[in-house]
């Protein structure tokens, strides 16, 4: 398991699991059970997600110790605001059987409760309830306004990112910061999985398309979370030790479409749509 460290020296690891994850062969517990077999000790989850209580009560019977493993979760749209975001967050911790998460996100930027909520954030951090704070579906715009009060540096910025929709401006940007750029999404679903070129480097290095695609973004220092219901793909998902060269690098930075999956964040920048 390869680790980042963040602005704050809390360490992460480099890729972990999404677990919003389904599988209609599988119930919850066995699709969380593979993936802690699988060695995935960061596990992503969110308010949003309406997993919280499922993924709780798993950890609690996992057998695993609470500082075995990386939690993440983050404060959903309606949540946002200083007070509201406190008991979010609480919400949050007792669905998830634990004292404190080892980082917390603001879901996505909402425009009136934007800095009351980030102070409820720093407050978490200040007290020791979190270990790090960050945002998801911030761009730059965002962050500049997010710094001009802002009294801690986001640790993360979880943002989609794949080959066709790449962030290379965005990422330069978070690397000035210091902000770490973790992808959601980094499989990019659908088209990108049947990409001709990634298929013939995949062919190459005698490895799955998913492979190329999370070691391409590790090697650009970008953290992935990708999410599979397949206990044998969650395997190779964590099968990444070897180094794609900087041809194919190239190459699949050349794929860039600008095509998002999900909408730009600015669509839900004003409006309560979560």
């Amino acid at each position: 398991m390869e680790f980042v460290t963040l602005n704050n020296g809390v360490e992460m690891p480099m890729v972990g699991f999404g677990t919003d994850a389904a599988n209609d062969a599988l119930s919850y517990g066995e699709v969380m059970d593979a993936a802690v077999q699988a060695g995935y000790r960061l596990f992503d989850t969110a308010a949003m997600y309406g997993n919280q209580n499922e993924l709780g009560d798993f950890l609690a019977g996992s057998g695993l110790k609470r500082d075995d493993y990386f939690l993440t979760s983050k404060v959903a749209q309606k949540e946002q605001g200083y007070e509201n975001t406190l008991q979010a967050f609480k919400n949050t911790t007792a669905a998830l059987q634990t004292d404190y998460l080892d980082l917390y996100l603001v879901h996505w930027p909402k425009f009136d409760p934007f800095f009351e909520t980030w102070r409820a954030l720093e407050h978490l951090y200040k007290e020791g309830y979190v270990r790090a704070i960050g945002v998801s579906n911030f761009e730059a715009h965002h962050l500049d306004r997010l710094l001009t009060k802002a009294t801690v540096m986001p640790a993360v910025d979880q943002i989609e990112t794949h080959p066709y929709f790449n962030q290379h401006v965005l990422h330069g940007y978070l690397e000035e910061l210091g902000i770490q750029h973790q992808a959601w999404s980094p499989l990019g679903r659908g088209a990108v999985l049947q990409d001709p070129v990634l298929a013939g480097i995949a062919e190459r290095y005698g490895v799955s398309i998913a492979q190329v695609i999370l070691r391409w973004q590790i090697q650009h220092n970008v953290a992935v979370i990708p999410k599979s219901g397949n206990p044998a793909r969650m395997a190779q998902n964590l099968a990444l030790d070897f180094q794609l060269t900087t041809t194919d690098m190239a190459r699949i930075d050349a794929l860039q479409r600008g095509e998002r999956i999900m909408g730009a964040p600015d669509q839900n920048y004003t409006e309560d749509l979560w």
